[in-house]
């Protein structure tokens, strides 16, 4: 079990992007990395195709995990993701307040 998943609030702890919250939109477990709305967006110049007019568009790139921070929804702090086993179901919890986050 990977322990982000999209639709968990987070703050940004590092990059140009620090101190921003906002919530994450997919999540690649095997890199390590999530992409966040609205945070670490690049301009791309394209040349035009058939199917595409040339331009300059807005990519929105993936961020490292460990530039990142969960925010309860209980407590409303940053915070450290643990997990705990309850009936045989993995639960992830706030390492502060010990609440179990969805």
């Amino acid at each position: 079990m990977f322990k982000y998943k999209a639709g968990d609030e987070v703050l940004i702890t590092a990059g140009r992007e620090k101190g921003k919250k906002s919530k994450i939109e997919r999540v690649f477990p095997h890199e390590n990395k999530l992409v966040i709305a609205g945070v670490n967006i690049y301009k791309r110049h394209k040349k035009a195709t058939r199917n595409e007019k040339a331009g300059i568009f807005e990519i929105v790139r993936p961020i490292p995990v460990s530039n990142v921070l969960v925010i309860c929804p209980k407590c409303a702090k940053p915070t450290r993701i643990g997990f705990i086993f309850k009936d045989n179901v993995k639960s992830r919890i706030c390492r502060k307040c010990k609440g179990i986050l969805k």
